[in-house]
């Protein structure tokens, strides 16, 4: 028997209002629900501009405290349980003064909220500071076991590295989601440039769908954002997509609009291709492979 289960992501454009931005989220969602997704996932850091583009103490009073009883989770766990749907959110967390997480929750169909997953790759890159605001993750990868399927998420930087997607596959997920906010400098002036750049972050997120026979979805901001407080500012690239087991792209979004992507994928297909081409778990030698525990092989 088929197991078809419909996939929503969410991509947007954010404004300074984080009320506003929020709202327009749940408007979204419940669009997508209305056009049959189950499992609706947004970009990150979904309800603000991206704020790493520049170090400012005063942006931390836009993180919140996360667990079930905060009040953010308790409006998308009513949202979920009334419409019926998984959300995957990615929200800007205070563990602590001092202590903060880029941080995603899973709600079940139910609304039950099944826990989060830290980012945990951080960068600091040119106009991307978020060491200045991340702490580094601590739950390890995670897999959530929803109504619609066996999920996993990686968040942003997390998409560039085969350790994890592979130990988050190995989990057993069936589908990893990845919010992202990604795009290039306005004062880039040449287009195969951005385009290469826009490439290379689609097809390594695509070698993860075919490496480990699962589907992939990423859902990337869209639109410009101007650094707080002036500055060259990002060009977010949208190109939202969805990977099927060979990798292929299955829906993608434009790179200009706000969109709302809805496809089908059959999780069924997941066993078959793992057992007509066994790379992802059998033929592993993971005896050869202790150097990856390293950070470089000198």
């Amino acid at each position: 028997m088929n197991r078809i289960v419909n996939i929503g992501l969410i991509q947007m454009s954010c404004t300074e209002d984080k009320q506003a931005n929020f709202e327009k989220a749940i408007s979204k969602i419940e669009q997508a629900a209305d056009q049959g997704a189950q499992i609706i996932c947004t970009q990150e850091l979904f309800q603000t501009p991206y704020f790493c583009q520049v170090m400012d103490y005063k942006i931390f009073d836009l993180a919140e405290e996360i667990d079930e009883k905060s009040p953010t989770i308790k409006e998308l766990s009513e949202l979920a349980a009334k419409l019926e749907i998984v959300l995957i959110v990615s929200l800007f967390e205070k563990r602590a003064a001092g202590l903060y997480h880029n941080t995603v929750v899973v709600i079940n169909a139910d609304g039950n909220y099944l826990g989060k997953y830290r980012k945990m790759h951080i960068p600091q890159d040119p106009g991307y500071l978020e060491k200045y605001y991340f702490t580094p993750g601590d739950l390890g990868y995670q897999v959530f076991k929803t109504k619609f399927a066996d999920i996993g998420v990686l968040i942003c930087w997390d998409q560039w590295y085969p350790e994890a997607a592979r130990l988050t596959a190995m989990k057993g997920a069936e589908i990893i989601f990845c919010p992202t906010a990604i795009g290039y400098s306005p004062i880039e002036k040449n287009p195969a440039e951005i385009q290469e750049s826009h490439e290379s972050w689609q097809i390594v997120q695509q070698g993860h769908a075919a490496a480990n026979a699962c589907y992939v979805a990423a859902v990337n901001r869209v639109g410009f954002e101007e650094a707080p407080g002036g500055g060259e500012g990002i060009q977010f690239w949208g190109k939202s997509f969805i990977a099927n087991l060979s990798g292929q792209l299955i829906l993608e979004a434009s790179m200009e609009n706000e969109e709302i992507l809805v496809c089908p994928v059959n999780l069924s297909m997941i066993e078959k291709i793992r057992n007509g081409w066994s790379f992802p778990f059998r033929d592993r030698r993971v005896d050869s492979y202790q150097d990856l525990t390293q950070l470089y092989s000198d």
